[in-house]
């Protein structure tokens, strides 16, 4: 027992010492220091903001007035013969944000948080409220980049989020259900979470730092006050926190907002490969060693930058600009934070051995059906070769398409169209050209697999 006094002692006081580190000692009335983040929040705290957005929602009429004798009983109008559109309802939903350049007053946030918004406030700690503009989202990763007209604003300095380790302290700050500006503490518990099915390009910081709802679009910052990551989510089965949330990974989100600010939106490029996470039976059928991480190739497009540069399937991938790749998810996220034309060096392995070669991320291969010209019924939607084996992706949908209406979702991998089978967008193409009035859709929905009528 005495032994385990003296263990603890020690464990406290380099918990100690980690925090005086980095946030000032503060003293009690006997002059001795104690460990505090003060110092550190109240040049933080002023840039995290408040995000309420409003959206007007067409209201629909009572289904009873449709009825004659109901009409005739309460004297009321037909409402087939009002030219008045019945009126609008305004909601409202609260966020978080972060003020990540003062001098131009860029605030980043999650997209779900402005997703549909006709206006969108931005409240700071010193109660001031301002009207912002949104400057582009990128739905797949989430982020969305936001501008006000304000003076004396206070910015939180970008980390790199590449340096994290697991164990790191970190801080989350946001405004949860709604109470105001909120400080939780807690570790990195995990990094490089990816497979989650929340967005399109996972990669997310773990923490056990109280996220909670309204926390969205809020920072996660580091003890020496730099942003890490944005908060986007929580997994709670039984409707709370558990002490699981997730990041954006700060690089990812500002790689994204680079991209905004200067062409308006995401252009994300591909190598033109098919790749799939590493199995022990693959492992094993590869004649890998035991253990080794990596994701298979499985095919490479004609005219790809891959094929160019030489990259076959049944490489294996182990390493993208030196950083490990694990999984086909973080492959996709190592690449999407990448601008077309960007270089990357792939670093793989080819019967047994290990080779390295510089390739040049190229543009998309996609077809896009913005105006029907792929067929008139999935006008809205985007589409691309899968990156992880054979099929499309659908990798951006109108919400207020008909292919929307009738189910089809983004992040749905087609596997076949009018009863053919589609491997990639040119025989997708040619199944849609089977049938005008209806388009019949075999889909894979995370790892379930079902079936759509696009009418």
């Amino acid at each position: 027992m005495h032994q385990f006094r003296h263990f603890m002692l020690a464990v406290s006081m380099l918990l100690v010492a980690g925090f005086t580190q980095a946030a000032l000692p503060l003293h009690d009335g006997s002059d001795r220091e104690l460990p505090s983040l003060s110092p550190m929040l109240k040049s933080v705290s002023p840039a995290v903001v408040n995000i309420a957005t409003f959206s007007s929602q067409q209201a629909t009429n009572n289904p009873l007035m449709n009825d004659p004798f109901f009409r005739h009983f309460f004297n009321a109008p037909d409402p087939r013969q009002q030219r008045q559109q019945p009126p609008r309802k305004r909601q409202q939903s609260a966020g978080s944000g972060v003020i990540v350049n003062a001098d131009d007053g860029i605030v980043m946030t999650n997209y779900h948080v402005i997703k549909g918004a006709d206006e969108v406030q931005v409240s700071m700690e010193d109660g001031r409220s301002f009207t912002a503009k949104v400057r582009g989202s990128d739905p797949e990763l989430d982020i969305a980049i936001l501008q006000i007209e304000a003076d004396n604003l206070a910015e939180v300095p970008l980390g790199d989020s590449g340096k994290l380790e697991v164990g790191d302290f970190v801080v989350a700050i946001g405004s949860p259900f709604g109470l105001g500006q909120t400080v939780t503490t807690g570790i990195v518990s995990a990094l490089d979470r990816t497979g989650l099915g929340i967005e399109g390009y996972e990669n997310f910081i773990q923490t056990d730092a109280s996220i909670n709802p309204g926390n969205s679009g809020g920072a996660l910052v580091s003890l020496g006050g730099e942003l890490v990551g944005i908060n986007t989510a929580i997994l709670a089965p039984a409707g709370g926190n558990i002490g699981i949330g997730f990041a954006i990974p700060v690089n990812m989100a500002k790689a994204s907002m680079d991209q905004i600010l200067e062409y308006g939106e995401v252009k994300r490029g591909q190598l033109g490969i098919g790749i799939q996470d590493i199995t022990p039976e693959l492992r094993e059928a590869f004649n890998l060693e035991n253990g080794q991480r990596g994701v298979l190739v499985t095919g490479v497009s004609d005219d790809s930058t891959a094929k160019k540069a030489g990259v076959e399937a049944g490489d294996v991938i182990i390493a993208v600009d030196g950083e490990a790749t694990n999984s086909s998810g973080q492959l996709r996220s190592q690449i999407g934070i990448k601008s077309i034309g960007d270089e990357v060096r792939l670093t793989y392995i080819r019967d047994g051995k290990v080779k390295k070669v510089d390739i040049k991320v190229g543009e998309p291969q996609q077809l896009t059906s913005t105006t029907g010209e792929l067929h008139k019924l999935l006008e809205g939607a985007r589409f691309e070769n899968n990156p992880d084996g054979e099929g499309v992706l659908v990798s951006g949908l109108s919400p207020n398409s008909v292919a929307a209406y009738n189910g089809l979702r983004p992040g749905d991998v087609i596997l076949g169209a009018n009863r053919q089978r589609v491997t990639n967008l040119d025989s997708f193409k040619k199944a849609l050209s089977l049938s005008k009035q209806s388009v019949l859709l075999h889909v894979n929905r995370n790892g379930n697999s079902l079936y759509l009528v696009i009418r």
